[in-house]
């Protein structure tokens, strides 16, 4: 598959976006350090046709014991409360990008780490970016418990992004693959392009968000991406992977596959 050209893209969009993965509360993680950069980030996000996002500070991982699921509400409320004040159109849910740990499951039972809005359905796993390690055991055993893994950009995993096809291991217990906007505009390198490319082949629900953290080096570009899905995979395709899918992983409803040849 090759990509188009992210000249291709150029034009107006009526689109209106739910952002499942993007760092925007202030002073958590390695997203924005204070409150004006984080209300920079948020109308960065509502500039970018970006309705809702859910807030996804790290945990676990090097973020260990950093903060708890509380905290992470807390700072939702806060934040949502400021774009109230500042008149920002932007929505805030709870949520959290989770480091993979053989302590996930007792934690989500815990209400020590996030779901996805808080929905005890979708959760979304980072692999250590240093190593591979399979989560296939992970996913098996939250399959049972009625969760479900998002895998957090997997073209931007070395180990994934030079075998995509790998991802048809897990097939049966449906994770969900999570791509960045960005990976479809060359914006992490010529690999996690092409591989995000290569993921809309592969047999499991796929989602795009934008991993935002800032204005600068990652910098929301949802509707870019999405304009250049719509000419190379067509609108429908594009609407699953930018607008339903997203509006699912947020409702806890089952997700859609695409048609991707």
């Amino acid at each position: 598959m090759k990509p188009l050209d992210s000249n291709t893209t150029k034009g107006a969009v009526e689109a209106r976006f739910i952002d499942v993965h993007c760092h925007c509360l202030p002073g958590l993680d390695d997203g924005p350090p204070d409150v004006p950069a984080a209300l920079t980030l948020c109308r960065a996000l509502a500039a970018d046709r970006i309705a809702t996002v859910v807030a996804t500070p790290h945990q676990l991982g090097r973020y260990d014991g950093r903060y708890d699921a509380r905290m992470i509400r807390q700072a939702v409320t806060q934040l949502n409360d400021l774009l109230d004040e500042a008149r920002i159109p932007l929505s805030i849910l709870p949520g959290a990008d989770i480091r993979i740990d053989e302590r996930i499951e007792d934690m989500v039972r815990s209400d020590e780490i996030v779901t996805v809005a808080d929905g005890k359905r979708y959760l979304l796993l980072e692999l250590p970016h240093e190593v591979f390690i399979d989560p296939e055991m992970l996913l098996a055993r939250l399959t049972e418990g009625g969760l479900c893994g998002v895998i957090t950009h997997p073209e931007r995993h070395m180990f994934l992004a030079e075998r995509p096809q790998y991802v048809r291991r897990w097939v049966s217990y449906r994770p969900c693959l999570q791509i960045t906007a960005g990976s479809f505009l060359g914006g992490f390198g010529r690999r996690s392009q092409e591989a995000a490319w290569a993921f809309l082949k592969e047999p499991l629900p796929l989602v795009v968000a934008t991993d935002a953290h800032d204005t600068a080096g990652r910098a929301p570009c949802m509707s870019q991406a999405y304009q250049l899905l719509r000419r190379y995979v067509g609108r429908d395709e594009a609407d699953i992977l930018c607008m339903e899918n997203p509006r699912r992983l947020v409702a806890g409803e089952a997700l859609v596959s695409l048609n991707v040849e």
